[in-house]
């Protein structure tokens, strides 16, 4: 304008070459909003704006997003009021305090965001003007005078925005203009770039430091599957994202869903979102960034679907401890764990507020909006239209008293970031303008970047008595509260503070509660732990979720993921967390197995004893020297050794027991076999010579017989003693028998060093012998009736082969049977036990009944020489020849 009669005119025309650069840097921004809110503009207040020495400028959500086409809703009472309140409070506070900043007084120009950002960016180059300069040497007044060009406030500082978005979108705007901005709730992980939004400071903590504790907060509940559901937007998805990013470089917590709720939500889409929750119904734990209205929304949800209890919900701040998202839903939310930053409440501000009227609050150009929609009532506003059902207000209404007051819970931090602006100009004024009063004229204007400088510097005890302070990046350090919502056995139902976090978690798990009342801890896992003995096998790509697979058979649990097998002469324990040794067994005593071969062994033994016993009181009697009394011994010794070998296979294994059972076991059969055979050998010999002449065979007497038995058994005694010295005897233990399926019945035999083959090869020479044996029987079976001893070893012969026939499939035939030691060594010592007592039953039984029973036929009338015995029956032998020749001729003549 110009002064009094002149007229403004233009030489040659503005000159905007200053400005221009950063009208062209701001139409990026300015594209979506400049056309937003122009009808808005003219029927509701614009700003608030309060006159000072120092401007700060101040953006709050005083309205809700306004419906489509209309950028501003309903009045926010507690995001907006409340927190618009608490900058005045602190404006009133530092200006009334002679300590800060003394003689100087904190202006504001407090702009309305409509919890929108394109709008808050268009309200945000109120801001800037001032910093716009226009050059004006080109204009003049028609009287000659230079123009008089009205200055805007200058704005050196802003408090805001609140929600992450808007922050965003007025920080990019401001850092062009070197405007330093602090907030008092913006927590997007995004705002700590300090490349980007460099001239951006907060004095609430970032979702990374939130997303810490919720993570450390998850794995105190020994969860490691969870899911995540964000709001879209800058603050739900950088929270998520944070979270998501933590728990990959942390690890043990895997991300079963990340589910995004759509700005503008159709209808159903809420019960979608739980729909494909409970696809991964083990995840439980659920991560939520989300809006209040999205909170409220997903909770109801959740009861449509009868969900109730099955999700366990872990909120961020934006839940924190509101009745407004679980109102009506309490039955839902029970048990939900939500994180806020840790405050205080301002009893100051709770002073300040609840004083506050229509009368004494009139720089509060939105008071009466609030006053309407608190108290219900309408107020008389000159043009505009009355609505007669509606209550009318007295002005006598009072905030608390006949209105709920709860303080807001950011109000704490406007009034902390009011005062770190006014800290950091304090110390600003007191380096650049000592001793001065006012703004001196280094501080005019103010330098944005030096001002930073200081904002970060600042260091001071907050509203809540704890320090305020900024990082590098201009975040506030992390300090939570947890809290936990319980409904069911408490005195007063509603969020309960269970736990901090300041850098780590203090978490009081014995004071939390769950639905219903339940104090155990709910599982939120892909798996669960696998039982002792069995190994996981991870599923590909999802490192929480596994299989459980049980180390089976020999195999041990080696460590989380792998099975080892045991030591051959091992087996797993119980558990099989490790090898333990396997049990050595052998054959006992009262084994079953044992009890039949013991029983006929100690018959035969007595049984044998007591014809050995006969036979030696008897000993000149017909009968026994009839018998061939040495050989007869000699057979009867080696009876008497085939029964007590049974003694030594059931035995346990030693080297002695195992060189005897090398040497008996063959031998008692070696015995007996070469005592028969050289008897039915001499009979053979006898009559086959008494055939021929009556001259007797060579080598029958007693002492030649002897000589052949001894002769033979020597062979076998010789081998054995060469075995004994090539391989002494040893005992093994065999884990290969008894090496079953379960090793549970798993054991280990203590046997000796006799394998199958070389038992038979210990038994060979033996059946060689009763083979031969059996063969010279079946050809002295013709001899005459009188000389009939022939016969019953014939018999004895017969019975034996087929015992020992009946013996070979059995004993190879069980070879692969768990019980192989067992069944061998019954079958082999019965074996032999029937074939000495079939000698035993059909040589010296008959002899010693009629030895005790009928003694008559045992006299002795006269002696008869082994000469005579054997002329008679040569003698014998060719009467019989002679008339079977007869006999055969009369046939023939017929």
């Amino acid at each position: 304008r110009c002064s009094e009669g002149g007229t403004m005119e233009t030489v040659v025309g503005l000159k905007w070459q200053q400005a221009l650069c950063c009208v062209l840097r701001l139409l990026c921004f300015l594209a979506t909003g400049l056309n937003s809110v122009r009808s808005h503009q003219a029927t509701q207040p614009h700003s608030i704006k309060i006159e000072g020495d120092i401007t700060l400028g101040g953006l709050f959500p005083i309205h809700a997003r306004g419906p489509a086409g209309v950028p501003c809703g309903e009045v926010k009472k507690e995001k907006g009021i409340h927190r618009l309140e608490a900058m005045l409070y602190a404006l009133d506070q530092i200006n009334s305090d002679p300590d800060l900043l003394p003689n100087m007084t904190l202006g504001a120009r407090i702009l309305d965001t409509c919890s929108r950002d394109t709008y808050a960016l268009e309200q945000s180059l109120t801001f800037v003007q001032a910093l716009i300069q226009k050059d004006t040497s080109d204009i003049r007044c028609s009287n000659g005078e230079p123009p008089i060009i009205a200055k805007p406030e200058r704005v050196v500082g802003v408090i805001g925005a609140s929600a992450s978005s808007v922050s965003i979108m007025v920080a990019n705007v401001l850092r062009l203009f070197a405007i330093p901005q602090i907030s008092y709730a913006s927590t997007a992980p995004e705002l700590s770039d300090n490349n980007r939004y460099d001239f951006f400071s907060r004095v609430v903590p970032p979702d990374s430091y939130q997303a810490q504790a919720m993570l450390d907060i998850v794995k105190a509940m020994g969860w490691n599957y969870v899911s995540t559901l964000a709001s879209e937007g800058n603050y739900g998805e950088s929270g998520v994202e944070a979270f998501q990013q933590i728990s990959r470089e942390a690890g043990g917590v895997c991300i079963a869903q990340s589910i995004k709720i759509p700005r503008e939500p159709k209808p159903g889409e809420f019960d979608k979102v739980i729909k494909r929750l409970l696809e991964t119904s083990n995840a439980r734990g659920v991560i939520i960034f989300a809006s209040e209205d999205d909170i409220k929304c997903v909770l109801e949800a959740s009861k449509r679907a009868n969900q109730t209890g099955h999700f366990l919900w872990v909120g961020s701040d934006s839940w924190g401890a509101k009745i407004t998202p679980i109102l009506n839903q309490e039955d839902v939310a029970e048990g939900s764990v939500t994180i806020l930053p840790k405050r205080v409440s301002i009893e100051g501000f709770d002073q300040y507020f609840t004083s506050r009227s229509l009368e004494n609050n009139r720089r509060n150009i939105w008071f009466a909006e609030f006053w309407e929609d608190d108290f219900k009532c309408k107020l008389t506003r000159a043009g505009a239209s009355v609505d007669e059902s509606a209550r009318k207000c007295t002005g006598d209404e009072r905030i608390s008293r006949d209105s709920s007051y709860e303080q807001e819970g950011k109000v704490q931090f406007v009034i902390d970031a009011v005062y770190a602006m006014a800290h950091a100009l304090h110390n600003m004024h007191n380096d650049l303008c000592p001793g001065a009063t006012g703004v001196c004229d280094k501080m005019d204007p103010m330098e944005g970047r030096l001002l930073l400088q200081y904002i970060r510097a600042v260091t001071f005890n907050g509203s809540a008595g704890t320090p305020v302070m900024f990082n590098e990046n201009g975040d506030a350090p992390g300090r939570y509260d947890i809290f936990q919502y319980q409904l069911t056995n408490t005195s007063m139902p509603g969020y309960k503070v269970i736990g901090q976090w300041t850098d780590g978690l203090r978490l009081n798990v014995e004071e939390m509660q769950w639905a219903g009342g339940d104090r155990e801890i709910p599982s939120s896992v892909c798996s669960f732990p696998c039982n002792s003995g069995e190994r996981k096998k991870m599923v590909k790509g999802v490192p929480c979720c596994w299989h459980c697979e049980l180390c089976d058979g020999y195999q041990y649990q080696l460590d989380e993921f792998n099975c080892e097998l045991c030591p051959f002469d091992m087996r797993p324990n119980e558990n099989r967390t490790s090898c333990r040794a396997i049990p050595i067994i052998k054959l006992e005593w009262d084994s079953p197995w044992a009890i039949l071969p013991i029983f006929l062994a100690i018959l035969g033994i007595l049984a044998t004893t007591f014809v050995i016993a006969t036979f030696i009181r008897f000993n000149d009697t017909p009968i026994v020297r009839a018998s061939g009394r040495e050989l007869s011994y000699v057979l009867l010794t080696g009876i008497f050794l085939i029964y007590a070998i049974t003694f030594l296979m059931i035995a346990a294994p030693g080297v002695v027991v195992c060189a005897f059972r090398r040497l008996f076991l063959g031998l008692g059969m070696c015995i007996s076999y070469a005592a028969l055979l050289t008897k039915t050998n001499r009979i053979y010999r006898i009559f086959e010579q008494g055939k021929k002449s009556v001259t007797p065979p060579k080598f029958i007497s007693p002492t030649s017989q002897l000589v052949i038995t001894f002769s033979l058994i020597s062979v076998q005694v010789f081998a054995v003693f060469i075995w004994l010295a090539v391989e002494p005897p040893h005992t093994t233990i065999d884990y290969e028998e008894q090496r079953t399926t379960n090793p549970e019945f798993a054991r280990g035999l203590l046997k000796c060093d006799m394998s199958d083959l070389s038992l038979i090869c210990c038994l060979s020479y033996s059946i060689v012998l009763m083979v031969t044996c059996t063969v010279y029987a079946i050809k002295s079976r013709g001899v005459p009736e009188n000389f009939n001893e022939a016969k019953p070893i014939g018999f004895t012969m017969y019975t034996t082969c087929i015992i020992w026939l009946a013996f070979v499939p059995i004993f190879f035939g069980t070879a692969q049977s768990a019980e192989k030691m067992y069944i061998q060594t019954t079958t082999l010592t019965v074996s032999m036990s029937l074939s000495a007592a079939v000698s035993l039953g059909m040589l010296y039984v008959p002899k010693v009944y009629i030895i005790i029973l009928h003694p008559e036929q045992n006299v002795q009338k006269r002696k008869r020489s082994f000469k005579a015995v054997v002329t008679a029956a040569t003698m014998s032998t060719r009467l019989s020849q002679k008339h079977s020749e007869k006999h055969n001729g009369e046939a023939k003549s017929e």
